[in-house]
């Protein structure tokens, strides 16, 4: 039987540069969080709950206008950047 690890994309950067991209373990934290390791996935990559969340309530707030949701929108980007930034920087320099 197949996993889910098999049909993931290889990191185009990573293989011609040798260093990760700001998306390296998005999808092995995504394949965790399908198998339960909540935690294991939040250490493969960081913003990934926050990335859900913002997902989650652009595809909700499409369907049901909120007021101030371009507020909350730009909040979840926010925080998604700094996440996906430090996560980077950590990965990259330490």
């Amino acid at each position: 039987m197949m996993s889910p690890e098999d049909y993931m994309l290889p990191c185009l950067n990573k293989k011609l540069f040798g260093l990760d991209c700001m998306g390296c373990g998005m999808q092995r934290s995504l394949a965790l969080i399908l198998q339960g390791d909540l935690i294991g996935a939040f250490y493969m990559y960081p913003a990934i709950y926050t990335l859900i969340a913002l997902i989650g309530f652009v595809i909700i707030n499409y369907f049901m206008n909120f007021k101030n949701s371009s507020k909350i929108i730009i909040t979840l980007a926010i925080i998604n950047l700094v996440l996906i930034l430090g996560n980077f920087i950590i990965k990259t320099f330490y």
